[in-house]
C-alpha cells in the first residue's frame, strides 16, 4: 500500500468524485469509480444497488463490467481503477479477478473496506501485480460519505 500520489492520480479521482456526487444526488451511497488505460477513460459508474435493487451494483462492479465491454476483453491488465472508497471484499475480489494493474482510492470505508482496514489485502491475497494507492483526495471523498449519511439520520 502507498500513500500519496501525483497530479495525475489527483486528476483521475475527480472524474470518480464526480460519479459519487451523482450518486449523492439520486439518493444512493456516494460511491464513484473510474477506469482508464492509459490516460483515456474506459468506463465510469457510480453506486446503482437502490435503483437496480441489486446489493452487488457497487461502482467498481459496473464500472469493470462496462470496462470489459468496451475494450472486448476478459482481463484489465494495464488498466487503472480509481474509486472514491476502499472496496469492499467484492470489488477488491473483482479488481483482482480482471488483473487490474492499479487500484487508487479515496478514503478508508470502516465497516466493510478490504484494502487496509478489515484485512490488509496485501499480506492475505496473491497482489503482487497490481498497485494499491490509498488516501487520493481523501477528505472529500470521505466528506461525502459523511454528508450522505448525516443526512439520511436526519430523516
Amino acid at each position: 500500500m502507498i500513500y500519496g500520489g501525483n497530479d495525475k492520480m489527483f486528476h483521475k479521482m475527480d472524474q470518480a468524485i464526480q460519479m459519487a456526487k451523482k450518486a449523492y444526488v439520486q439518493g444512493e451511497v456516494p460511491v464513484g469509480a473510474v477506469i482508464y488505460k492509459g490516460n483515456g477513460l474506459i468506463a465510469q459508474a457510480h453506486n446503482e444497488c437502490l435503483q437496480t435493487n441489486l446489493p452487488t451494483s457497487h461502482a467498481e462492479m459496473i464500472a469493470i463490467e462496462r470496462a470489459l465491454t468496451s475494450l472486448g476483453s476478459t482481463y484489465l491488465q494495464g488498466c487503472e481503477i480509481y474509486v472514491t472508497i476502499e472496496p469492499c471484499m467484492m470489488c477488491m475480489g473483482a479488481i483482482l479477478a480482471v488483473r487490474l494493474s492499479r487500484l487508487v482510492y479515496g478514503a478508508t470505508e470502516p465497516q466493510s473496506g478490504f484494502v487496509e482496514t478489515n484485512i490488509h489485502i496485501q499480506t492475505a491475497a496473491n497482489t503482487k501485480n497490481i498497485e494499491i494507492y490509498g488516501g487520493i483526495r481523501e477528505e472529500e471523498c470521505a466528506s461525502l460519505m459523511r454528508s450522505f449519511f448525516e443526512k439520511k439520520r436526519r430523516k
